[in-house]
């Protein structure tokens, strides 16, 4: 794996991207949009400020999930990763490329979510909310991880969506968006606590009751980091060179 091929992947990805009008839409502004039909449900309700933080958490994490597993599992099927492989790019280039393209967009995509949801929609945080930035940064890696992980396996993209039961739908269910966690029977808060989304939605709404200091949630950042650079490398060692 070297620098120069990783980041020529880097660089035709987001090339691609970038005249994809509909992916770009999906990526940074779909979420926007669903954090603020979510604040405008409630808008006259107190229910947005507790879960605001979440929202902000659930919806990049769900897009880039789908966006990344189905646009690199494309790559394979249209026999463009056995083509790249034949020449001197390894599979730790070609994913690790993926997720500096994706991980970039996921900053941008972060960038505008939270602020929508700060200053349009109101969302009253505590804390800093630089902090608040970071943790819902790593959140949005986490999806493009994970979705990477998932493309490595998926053979076609309804497999793709097939892997969201599996993979996502139990961390939102158990993150502790629609009970505390603490309140769920014992067995499944003992999955939660395992559960990267978990550690994203915990130290999001620390961040915006101003309840945890720094170094609590620095931790919850480090362990979902943890779970991205683990993702990354499953993922390269994995990848098939193409899908029949």
């Amino acid at each position: 794996m070297t620098l120069s091929r990783t980041f020529a992947t880097t660089g035709r990805v987001l090339g691609q991207i970038r005249h994809d009008h509909r992916t770009v839409a999906l990526l940074l502004v779909v979420p926007s949009l669903l954090i603020g039909l979510v604040a405008w449900i409630f808008v006259d309700t107190d229910v947005f400020t507790d879960i605001g933080p979440a929202m902000i958490a659930l919806f990049p994490f769900i897009v880039m999930f789908l966006v990344t597993s189905i646009s690199t599992l494309r790559e394979r099927r249209s026999g463009t990763l056995e083509r790249l492989l034949s020449m001197p790019m390894g599979k730790g280039d070609f994913i690790l490329g993926y997720a500096l393209a994706f991980g970039l967009l996921a900053v941008f995509q972060t960038a505008i979510a939270v602020s929508f949801a700060v200053w349009v929609c109101g969302l009253e945080i505590e804390g800093s909310i630089w902090l608040l930035f970071a943790v819902a940064v790593a959140d949005a890696l986490l999806g493009t991880a994970l979705g990477l992980l998932a493309s490595a396996f998926a053979r076609s993209e309804f497999q793709v969506v097939q892997f969201m039961p599996l993979i996502v739908f139990p961390q939102i269910l158990l993150g502790g968006i629609f009970i505390p966690r603490d309140q769920l029977p014992a067995a499944l808060e003992a999955i939660s606590e395992w559960l990267p989304l978990s550690f994203a939605i915990d130290a999001l709404q620390a961040v915006a009751a101003d309840s945890e200091s720094a170094a609590w949630i620095t931790a919850k950042i480090l362990v979902i980091a943890a779970w991205i650079v683990g993702s990354i490398v499953l993922g390269s060692i994995t990848l098939r060179r193409r899908t029949a």
